[in-house]
């Protein structure tokens, strides 16, 4: 099995567990002892699935943005590449939908309730290190994206938002890892056209 088919086995295990544990407490997709719209007027889910697809288009726009502005955000770009670079986008699919769940049923929907909003969404971006120079900036950049939502969360009181927001992020940056180098030098002009 390669890398990424090991990677998609521990996040499906991770949704399994998560899954098992939230079972017993009332439904895994919603956040436990209520929050958010009346419970079961199905308001919370549609304002959740609508305010997490927004977020997450804010958040790819700003990935792209930054990588194009800021050093610190093209030498994150360089140090995530190698891993989505050999990613088929059935991989890229798979991966974005089985990470997303797997974090958002442990840090949302077990942790928060548990820990509160902040120490999970620390939680959460400490556990996005990776080695290199920018540890600390994707650190930060984990932490406050698992604010965001688990503020989305606990207001709307539904899970859909967060899972798609997270599926939308994931798949749509491991491709433009995968497609965009900001370390290529840009194709010289042709300057006998010019002559």
């Amino acid at each position: 099995m390669i890398r990424w088919g090991r990677i998609a086995a521990v996040y499906a295990a991770l949704c399994l567990v998560a899954l098992a544990l939230a079972w017993p407490h009332g439904s895994p997709l919603r956040y436990p002892g209520g929050g958010g719209p009346a419970p079961g007027d199905g308001s919370g889910d549609w304002w959740s699935l609508g305010l997490g697809l927004v977020f997450g288009a804010l958040v790819v726009v700003t990935s792209r943005f930054t990588v194009q502005r800021y050093t610190w955000a093209r030498r994150l770009h360089l140090e995530l590449r190698p891993f989505a670079r050999g990613l088929s986008p059935a991989a890229v699919i798979v991966l974005a939908l089985l990470s997303s769940a797997g974090e958002e049923l442990l840090f949302r929907r077990l942790l928060q309730p548990w820990m509160g909003l902040w120490p999970q969404a620390l939680l959460f971006g400490l556990v996005h290190q990776l080695p290199g120079r920018s540890r600390w900036v994707w650190v930060a950049w984990a932490t406050g994206v698992g604010l965001a939502l688990g503020a989305l969360f606990e207001s709307t009181g539904s899970l859909l938002g967060p899972l798609a927001a997270h599926a939308l992020v994931n798949a749509v940056n491991l491709t433009f890892l995968k497609r965009y180098d900001p370390g290529a030098l840009p194709a010289a002009p042709n300057l006998q056209a010019n002559a």
